[in-house]
């Protein structure tokens, strides 16, 4: 049975209900029995799906969508100053709540996993929702995105069991004390927030601090990161450190991973014994995923043989090398991948599937600052494609950075002697990508921004091109 909310969220108000973060929060508080209200910048399926459980959903910020019985208002870190939401609650004394601490409030009273890194989080968190699911565990979960369709990203369940992604972006990962954390890579990203590694290892370690104690750290071995923190938390007291990975020297070691098409087959070795299990999904980094999402199973006491057995039915999460469709003989996927190691991750997954067909990539930068910072790296994981459509910088929270635009991207990878064009009107990418591709063709939009909605209107261009085979 999930604990009961607190008095002070019993009528939450949340200014940008419809984020990956947000919308689960609510969802959550729903089932538990608050009257939740909220805003979106505009309609969605979220919003819909959020509505369906009993949520009242604005469109458009306002004084006046704030009731006079608000117990609190949920913010995240991406809410202006100046909402008129945030104001007005200000003005009348409403009691704001961060977004992390109420998901820490959530799952107060449970064995709570929580998931962290700089990238594979929702994957790897979904991983896990997934197989405790199978396991008839009957988890609560948030993640950052949907596994199955618009609001399945959050779940309250009546399990003793609570699986959270967990984001260091704000460093807001910080509120929450896990039994048992997950950190999958370390590496500097969010420019905004970070001005340096040795923040990002500050960061990464009060995280690791907050673990419960005689809990369990469960790290990459492979990722330099990753096992520059496992050094510096090695002699915290009563903290089991499990590292993962394919180093000779990982406690829980993967063995084998056999690519099979847009799929794959692991073998670990743990306690000196072989265990292989079935990844849905391709790509050398999911199957890593999985194998830390496997031991942190383990150190929640679940048998081993069963939880890997359930970490097969995890078929994938949307925006993570999601199949959207195919329309003669071109297969259309979609990647959330925006950093440039997840870029050159995907890439490389999706080539395996590819067969004799090209890889077509329509990419879109995110936020200003991350492509100032890190441009001409994602320039040069772009010339692992075999053609890409670049757009301009999608902006997101931030203002314009004077200078910065997708031509850092674009520069960089035409250095490295990629096939690469700048588009700058987003309406023109189906008519360039149904021109470009050919039957066995597999097309990329990639990108955290609104290059997702790209899909299906790329996917009716070619069927309406009738390409010839």
């Amino acid at each position: 049975m999930a604990p009961a909310i607190p008095s002070a969220m019993d009528r939450p108000h949340f200014i940008g209900i419809g984020g990956a973060g947000m919308s689960g929060i609510a969802k959550i508080l729903a089932a538990r029995g608050a009257q939740v209200a909220g805003s979106d910048s505009r309609e969605s399926a979220t919003a819909e799906a959020l509505r369906a459980d009993g949520v009242t959903v604005h469109i458009g910020h306002a004084a006046e969508h704030i009731a006079a019985d608000t117990s609190c208002v949920i913010v995240s870190s991406a809410i202006r100053e100046d909402n008129p939401e945030l104001v007005a609650a200000n003005e009348r004394g409403i009691r704001l709540v961060h977004r992390s601490d109420a998901l820490a409030a959530l799952m107060g009273g449970l064995r709570s996993l929580a998931v962290a890194g700089t990238h594979g989080k929702t994957t790897t968190t979904s991983m896990l929702a997934v197989a405790l699911g199978a396991l008839d565990l009957d988890p609560s979960y948030a993640i950052g995105g949907d596994l199955d369709g618009p609001g399945s990203n959050a779940r309250n369940g009546d399990g003793e069991i609570f699986v959270a992604e967990a984001d260091e972006s704000d460093r807001s990962f910080h509120k929450y004390r896990p039994e048992v954390a997950i950190i999958l890579n370390v590496e500097l990203d969010h420019h905004a927030n970070y001005a340096s590694m040795d923040e990002i290892y500050e960061s990464f370690e009060t995280f690791v601090g907050r673990i419960r104690k005689g809990g369990t750290l469960v790290v990459s071995a492979d990722q330099a990161g990753a096992r520059e923190l496992t050094a510096r938390v090695r002699d915290q007291g009563e903290l089991n450190i499990v590292t993962v990975g394919e180093s000779e020297h990982a406690d829980v070691r993967i063995a084998k991973i056999n690519p099979r098409g847009l799929t794959s087959e692991v073998t670990v070795v743990m306690d000196g014994k072989f265990i292989t299990f079935a990844v849905a999904v391709p790509g050398r980094h999911y199957a890593h995923n999985a194998v830390a999402a496997l031991a942190a199973g383990v150190a929640l006491d679940l048998p081993v043989h069963n939880l890997a057995s359930a970490l097969g039915k995890y078929t994938g999460v949307k925006r993570r090398l999601q199949l959207k469709g195919e329309a003669h003989g071109v297969q259309v996927i979609d990647s959330y991948a925006h950093h440039p190691t997840e870029i050159a991750a995907d890439l490389e997954a999706i080539r395996g599937g590819a067969g004799d067909g090209r890889i077509l990539v329509v990419f879109q930068p995110h936020l200003f600052s991350r492509t100032q910072e890190l441009g001409v790296e994602m320039g040069e994981a772009l010339a692992l494609a075999d053609a890409s459509l670049v757009l301009d910088v999608y902006p997101a929270r931030e203002d314009p950075i004077e200078g910065v635009t997708s031509a850092l991207v674009v520069d960089a990878a035409r250095a490295k002697a990629a096939d690469v064009t700048a588009v700058h009107d987003q309406a023109a990418i189906p008519d360039a990508v149904a021109g470009m591709a050919k039957p066995g063709d597999l097309v990329l939009t990639m990108g955290a921004g609104d290059v997702t909605d790209l899909g299906p209107h790329i996917l009716e261009r070619i069927s309406l091109s009738r390409p010839e085979s």
